[in-house]
């Protein structure tokens, strides 16, 4: 039997009024119930991975990760909400799935370590923990465009979470089925590296933390407004575009992608999915692809706010120079700290279900753009 519990993401309101709006509504924010579990997914030392050229995997092993547990989820018709990091993810999961989706992780950890030798660190906190040490934790739903809803967080609930899952001392001794199989199914890491769209000069990626958590709806309202006034809407703003978008199907991106999805590489399978990727080339051309390219921009993942802002926008050096000296008069009065990465191009990994609404795209900067951003985040927070 599932509770109310089990469905209130789900139930809440989408909001479609502009995202600056909702951080000036505290009313629209509510508490996660506390019966639910906060998992958290990252690669140790994905920075030394990004540096040695393997960001794309990287950013392949992080969709992974989400892909196994909304499959879980999805199974059991649930909605959940989860943030993509780059080089990990997090999930808020009712008590009705945890079980499952914390085995689910556990399974594709030891596939992560046996097949590319990175280590997928895998921990969880209680809500009801995080609420009892002081700290918050409230969502709403927003919608980021006309057909993809995300979840916004209010709190340091998540980062708490984050701190000691990360620390090390933390232990989770959590026994799982490793009889269980992956199931990956509808990942996908087909698309090449994404340049920018026409009239855009770069992909800056850009992470923002407020210090001061009575302030933070106002600080990130702040924020948001600024970055809108420098860049425009989220669609004017948006890294990817139709026009840029060119598949890469070669063998070793085909195996990479199997081996993260079911462990090995199956010859019968890699050429059977070779076929299919020049099938693609010419679906995308057909009417039905072109729509299914125009809702991949709409449904592409580039604004996570888990506590902190999280964005990949294009645009030009100008439009960054301008919104950084912002930013660093912020940083400069204590109200946040920030961290930012450059690059000429973002890149792009997926989960299908099927070709009409059933997909999401996660974004991030080439080279790293996350992992650099996050980088630079944490000197600063240390010093």
């Amino acid at each position: 039997m599932q509770s109310h519990d089990e469905h209130f993401y789900a139930g809440l309101t989408a909001h479609k009024i502009p995202l600056g709006e909702l951080f000036g509504h505290p009313g629209y924010f509510e508490e996660v119930p506390d019966s639910w579990t906060v998992i958290i997914t990252d690669i140790r030392n994905s920075t030394d991975a990004v540096l040695g050229g393997q960001h794309q995997t990287v950013n392949l092993l992080a969709t992974g990760s989400i892909v196994s547990v909304l499959n879980v989820a999805f199974a059991q018709k649930i909605t959940i909400p989860f943030f993509f990091g780059g080089d990990g993810a997090t999930f808020l999961i009712p008590h009705h799935l945890r079980n499952a989706a914390f085995n689910a992780l556990k399974v594709f950890q030891k596939n992560t370590l046996d097949n590319f030798g990175l280590d997928l660190r895998v921990g969880e906190m209680p809500v009801r923990r995080i609420i009892s040490d002081g700290h918050t934790l409230r969502i709403a739903k927003y919608y980021n465009s006309s057909i993809f809803s995300i979840p916004v967080i209010l709190g340091d609930g998540l980062t708490y979470a984050e701190k000691v899952i990360k620390g090390d001392d933390y232990l989770n001794d959590s026994v799982y089925d490793d009889a269980a199989g992956l199931d990956l199914s509808g990942m996908q890491c087909r698309w090449d590296r994404i340049a920018p769209p026409d009239n855009k000069e770069e992909i800056v990626t850009l992470l923002v933390l407020s210090r001061n958590g009575n302030e933070q709806a106002s600080i990130f309202r702040s924020v948001i407004e600024a970055i809108e006034s420098q860049y425009g809407s989220i669609s004017k703003r948006q890294p990817i575009s139709v026009n840029q978008l060119k598949l890469n199907t070669t063998f070793g991106r085909l195996g990479t992608e199997m081996r993260a999805r079911i462990g090995k590489i199956r010859m019968l399978e890699l050429l059977r999915q070779k076929v299919l990727s020049l099938y693609a080339f010419i679906y995308l051309r057909t009417f039905k692809g072109r729509l299914y390219l125009e809702r991949l921009v709409d449904m592409s993942d580039t604004l996570v706010l888990d506590g902190k802002i999280n964005t990949v926008i294009s645009g030009t050096v100008r439009q960054r120079k301008m919104l950084e000296d912002f930013l660093g008069n912020m940083e400069s009065n204590g109200k946040i700290y920030y961290g930012i990465h450059v690059s000429n191009a973002s890149i792009m990994s997926c989960y299908v279900r099927d070709l009409d609404d059933g997909h999401i795209h996660f974004v991030d900067g080439s080279d790293g753009g996350y992992t650099q951003a996050a980088r630079m985040l944490k000197a600063k927070i240390k010093i």
